[in-house]
């Protein structure tokens, strides 16, 4: 089911768009210390995992910086493409641990074939899902939203299910749902919305 994601060369351009919009709501709020416009102060990642050819744009992890001098503080909303500074693109990290669920060693060696992820990578994403968003307050807080809420110990799995769509809308959603309740910060931290530099 989730093999139309792989293939799809468009999907990394449709997270791309969404990633825009989450800069551009961050722009129209302002600096959150001294309320001053923020101009783009973009920066390249390398992000692994996938069979996308990604160039150069598609790479930039989109973040404002405050324009008022003695402030110039950077400001990174959350995004669809990247979980905080994980080095794999948040939708590999989200098919790792749905395709990943349960220990059948075929599954692991097919996981790292496709995705790219070492098999110890593997393990410390369905721990990450399990032990650190299934039990965070946002998580607790947001699957109110489902009917019925999705489990925090079988996650990402129970909550992709809580959304409709093909593979690939239900995919976009669920990174969604993550970069407007997580934030970038919160993804590595455990911190508040958005990241913001000191």
């Amino acid at each position: 089911m989730y093999d139309e994601i792989l293939r799809d060369a468009s999907f990394v351009q449709a997270l791309v768009e969404f990633d825009r919009e989450l800069l551009r709501e961050a722009q129209k709020r302002g600096c959150p210390s001294c309320g001053g416009k923020l101009d783009v102060a973009h920066f390249p990642r390398k992000p692994r995992g996938g069979p996308w050819d990604l160039d150069d744009a598609q790479c930039l992890r989109l973040s404002v910086c405050c324009r008022r001098e003695g402030c110039r503080r950077r400001v990174t909303p959350g995004s669809v493409r990247f979980l905080g500074r994980r080095v794999y693109l948040g939708v590999i990290v989200v098919l790792a641990g749905v395709l990943g669920q349960g220990p059948a060693p075929w599954r692991v060696r097919k996981l790292t074939r496709e995705l790219g992820a070492d098999r110890r990578t593997l393990l410390r994403w369905r721990r990450w899902w399990t032990e650190r968003i299934g039990k965070s307050q946002p998580f607790v807080v947001g699957r109110g939203e489902f009917m019925p809420p999705p489990d925090g110990r079988d996650l990402p799995g129970t909550l992709l299910q809580c959304f409709v769509g093909t593979a690939a809308e239900r995919m976009i959603r669920l990174l969604r749902w993550l970069a407007e309740r997580f934030g970038s910060r919160w993804m590595m931290e455990g911190g508040g919305h958005a990241e913001v530099a000191r």
